[in-house]
């Protein structure tokens, strides 16, 4: 997976996040998926960042939810 297709990956984890917490602004939605993914940057397997990312910032919105 390069760069633009990961990108393209955690947009659609933003978007399945924020309808999942619907009470949890879009943007704090996005920010918590952005503080969730430097943990994986050096993960060697790409492919699975984006389900990572989402596992994790899943726990932190159930927090804020």
């Amino acid at each position: 997976m390069d760069r633009s297709d990961g990108d393209l990956a955690i947009g659609e984890v933003i978007d399945r996040l924020a309808k999942q917490f619907p009470q949890v602004p879009e943007n704090d939605v996005a920010q918590v998926v952005s503080e969730s993914r430097p943990e994986f940057e050096q993960v060697p397997i790409r492919d699975f960042v984006p389900l990572f990312v989402e596992r994790g910032a899943k726990a932190r919105l159930r927090e804020l939810a």
